[in-house]
């Protein structure tokens, strides 16, 4: 009965979700976080995504301590039962302070509901060292997906340049974009301002990256309290994400916005699953403000064949701006991909 009924949801929604790649020939993507809830529900999503092959995970400290967000990502992985290696990675920021984690997703970084549990452990290696092998293995094929502060990848960058070159496009969740408002500052996303001298490092550094800001995961890109109870009533990955953002959602409503919620990293990994996801999208320079005070983390992007009055045009295009995406999709496709991978997992169990 249950595979019939995930074989009902699973056609209803192919109707109107885009066509899966062919998965014959996925694309190599190591995921780079700091694991909270939103974190988890994108590595769910590119476990469950035939376009993508996970070489590895590697973490660090952010949205909780590098100890629990090890935790985190490993449980979140092996929810979808794929074998995918973890490797832990910085705690301290760029400029070799400490981060100092905060989150608005519970103590635990996943609403705090007991879900935390993994069986297996992180891997003995350290994570830059991960990154800089994988790609010396595969160069010109890793795309790096980065869902938290940039201190791993800006530190792989500086032990290793000539290797980080032959990385084939960084993806970030992180800045403003061109619209948004912050949420660290008013000026800058908590992912920039947790580490500001990594990230500027990253931007400048010379190869492709495509950055997904605050504004394009706002507004109609928001998962309402109804996309949660769907998600909760499909399957046990959705009830296991719908449980893991129960204190931000908690947080959303005390701050006045009630009913509905962003999840960025999400929204991340959908541009890099499904490309055409992305509607709209602008060649810009990125510049990252790393001085103390009031722009500390602010990125301001210079805008490819637009022309300023009193600004050099001496650039490097190399940063890709997310500015639309095909909100109306979003859901239904998360919906789609979990639905089909925990579909593969009952026929599996039922043969």
């Amino acid at each position: 009965m249950k595979r019939m009924l995930f074989a009902m949801l699973i056609v209803m929604l192919a109707l109107s979700c885009t066509a899966l790649a062919d998965s014959a020939s996925p694309r190599k993507i190591i995921i780079d976080t700091d694991t909270g809830a939103d974190d988890a529900s994108a590595l769910i999503l590119a476990a469950c995504s035939p376009e993508v092959e996970i070489e590895g995970v590697t973490v660090l400290a952010g949205n909780v301590d590098l100890e629990q967000a090890t935790k985190n990502a490993l449980a979140a992985l092996e929810i979808t039962g794929i074998d995918v290696p973890v490797y832990k990675g910085s705690d301290i920021r760029y400029d070799g302070t400490p981060i100092r984690p905060y989150s608005v997703f519970g103590k635990d970084g996943m609403g705090d509901k007991d879900l935390i549990h993994p069986e297996g452990t992180a891997e003995e290696g350290d994570a830059i060292e991960f990154i800089l092998d994988t790609v010396r293995r595969n160069p010109g094929e890793i795309e790096i997906v980065m869902l938290g502060p940039a201190t791993n990848i800006a530190r792989a960058m500086d032990q290793d340049p000539e290797t980080m070159k032959q990385v084939k496009r960084i993806w970030s969740m992180g800045t403003t974009g061109i619209y948004g408002p912050g949420n660290a500052s008013p000026v800058a996303e908590f992912n920039v301002y947790l580490d500001a001298q990594a990230y500027r490092r990253v931007l400048d550094f010379g190869i492709p990256v495509t950055v997904i800001g605050l504004d394009v995961c706002d507004d109609e890109c928001k998962w309402t309290d109804n996309d949660f109870d769907k998600l909760a009533a499909f399957s046990r990955m959705g009830r296991f994400v719908t449980d893991s953002f129960s204190k931000i959602r908690a947080f959303y409503a005390k701050n006045g916005s009630a009913g509905s919620v962003m999840n960025c990293d999400g929204t991340t990994m959908m541009c890099v699953v499904c490309p055409d996801f992305i509607t709209d999208s602008r060649q810009c320079h990125g510049s990252c403000m790393t001085d103390s005070g009031e722009t500390y983390g602010q990125v301001i992007f210079y805008q490819k064949g637009f022309q300023y009055d009193l600004t050099s045009e001496d650039f490097d295009y190399d940063v890709t701006l997310v500015c639309k995406v095909d909100y109306h999709s979003r859901f239904l496709e998360y919906l789609f991909r979990i639905g089909s991978m925990e579909a593969d997992q009952i026929d599996h169990e039922e043969e």
